[in-house]
């Protein structure tokens, strides 16, 4: 294929204060790098976007440094090969890797996970930046190696309608569990509980504090709760940590109650001690030996319809911000990608 002049891109351009802005990031259209050996260029058809990315944005101790200034956004891409200088890739491989958010990546594909194929068949190719990818993979491992769930026992899942909590729901049910999920809204209740399959979904925007909501949950889960995926934290987990049963483990993957900055003190940690729970924090990339075991039990879920994901599809490179300002909002239905081609 013939390079148009420039690859768009959008990098960081300043460190939010309090709510992050489009004005946080900039759009810089650069000239192609010529390849070296061993590299090979990719053109992204879909970019992912993802809340870890913004705690990336902030200059905080954290589990990985933080985006640089003025470098392109981090982030997960798919698409195809366009241009090779090595042996085990061909122009038209379709690929999926960390590009960031930018309309073509040049990767040194001799370096272990920065690149792999992909078979676009039978699992569309967005799918491999949610469901088939990172966050199915994260649900996966949070359920499996931490939650250990048994069938007949009660999972919870916040953000269940998004990425990772709707992966979260197929495989608990996969096992036999109930699976009861938190989510902003009625439609995504709804979403949650009759596409999904969840046997109960609530609504935390119709409750005012914990203690409003964990009564809803105490409804929802009759027999309490054995595990516990959190990605929200803040009054989802104060509410849940009321209903947790003896012995229960919550899977710690996400806080964006409190990616601006805002303390999120809790409000009975006692019951981690009463309970005996097992609370864990964990971060996916760290496990990759599991990558292979999941990814193969996900992309059977979703080739075979037996796990359905929903998608919120941003158009178009300039897109990118506002979709990613919106994911932080709550805005999107399921997996948030910007579609390029």
């Amino acid at each position: 294929m013939t390079l148009p002049a420039t690859n768009a891109r959008w990098v960081l351009d300043n460190r939010p204060t309090g709510e992050a802005s489009v004005s946080n990031f900039r759009r810089v259209d650069a000239p192609h790098a010529p390849l070296q050996d061993g590299q090979v260029r990719i053109k992204h058809h879909y970019l992912s976007l993802d809340p870890y990315m913004r705690g990336r944005m902030n200059d905080t101790k954290s589990y990985t440094a933080p985006q640089a200034l003025g470098e392109v956004m981090i982030g997960g891409t798919v698409g195809e090969v366009v241009e090779s200088k090595h042996p085990k890739y061909a122009v038209g491989d379709t690929v999926v890797g960390m590009g960031g958010w930018q309309q073509f990546s040049v990767v040194d594909a001799s370096v272990m996970g920065a690149v792999r194929k992909v078979d676009a068949t039978h699992v569309p190719l967005s799918h491999y930046l949610g469901a088939v990818g990172m966050p199915g993979v994260t649900a996966w491992y949070g359920l499996v190696k931490i939650i250990e769930p048994k069938a007949g026992q009660t999972m919870v899942v916040s953000a269940a309608s998004g990425a990772v909590g709707s992966a979260f729901g197929a495989l608990a049910k996969a096992r036999g569990c109930r699976v009861v999920g938190i989510a902003g809204g009625a439609d995504k209740c709804a979403y949650v509980v009759n596409e999904l399959g969840f046997d109960a979904c609530v609504d935390y925007k119709a409750h005012a504090d914990a203690m409003s909501l964990t009564k809803a949950l105490k409804t929802a889960c009759p027999d309490g709760v054995d595990g516990y995926f959190e990605n929200v934290g803040g009054m989802c987990l104060d509410a849940v940590l009321m209903r947790m049963n003896a012995f229960g483990r919550i899977a710690v993957c996400g806080m964006i109650a409190g990616y601006d900055g805002k303390p999120m003190p809790l409000a009975a940690p006692a019951l981690i001690l009463v309970n005996r729970l097992k609370v864990q924090g964990f971060i996916v990339s760290e496990h990759m030996e599991i990558w292979p075991e999941a990814l193969t039990e996900l992309g059977t879920m979703v080739g075979t319809g037996k796990f359905r994901p929903r998608e919120s599809v941003a158009v178009g490179i300039d897109a990118t911000p506002e979709a990613f300002l919106g994911l932080l909002k709550g805005r999107n239905f399921g997996k948030q990608v910007v579609k390029l081609v």
